[in-house]
């Protein structure tokens, strides 16, 4: 089957102009056009489209996605590299997740007792006026 690029962008479920955005780097490579120069794509690109859009939904960046796309596209690659791309990946997402973490406690400390008065008084304002107050010292 051929697709148009408004065909393929609904196929993979995103947008004609990020389809476009990949070509550029290089993550897609250039579709045949018709003889009107309209671009037409095949299974295979819609495969690696689906490879890219998942790939950022795990919130890999473009290069790792690139390097990724190298290896899939080289089936005697050692797996290796593969994993640790995804095991740095991982690692960031639970750095992220910790972070996360520690702003939802130093929020449920702002929050805490329930707001009564005013700015004058409210733990908020002066949580955030005082950083030596805050449950960490950084952020």
């Amino acid at each position: 089957m051929r697709y148009t690029i408004g065909e393929l962008a609904r196929a993979a479920n995103t947008r004609v102009q990020t389809i476009r955005w990949y070509e550029q780097k290089g993550l897609m490579p250039c579709p045949e056009r018709t003889q009107g120069g309209q671009r037409r794509y095949d299974e295979a690109a819609l495969r690696r489209l689906k490879f890219i859009r998942h790939g950022r939904e795990l919130g890999f960046a473009l290069a790792d996605i690139a390097a990724l796309l190298s290896l899939q596209d080289d089936p005697q690659a050692p797996c290796r590299k593969a994993h640790e791309i995804a095991e740095s990946q991982l690692a960031d997402i639970r750095g992220k997740i910790a972070r996360l973490q520690a702003l939802e406690k130093e929020l449920q400390n702002m929050l805490c007792p329930r707001p009564d008065g005013t700015s004058a008084t409210c733990k908020v304002i002066e949580v955030l006026a005082n950083h030596a107050l805050c449950l960490h010292g950084r952020h």
